[in-house]
């Protein structure tokens, strides 16, 4: 199913409040500016910083 577009427009980084996008795989939304995956768990954005990835 994935994630609607227009959530995707809505939703903001809870660390710096920038903008994310959907990252390449699909799997997760990606903070550009904090280096940050947060993971998709059955459609649903994990929007928490402590459940964030930290990008190489």
């Amino acid at each position: 199913m994935g994630i609607n577009k227009d959530l995707l427009e809505i939703l903001a980084c809870p660390k710096c409040k920038g903008e994310i996008q959907l990252s390449d795989k699909g799997d997760g939304l990606v903070c550009p500016k904090c280096k940050l995956l947060y993971p998709i768990r059955e459609d649903i954005p994990v929007m928490l910083i402590d459940e964030a990835v930290k990008l190489s």
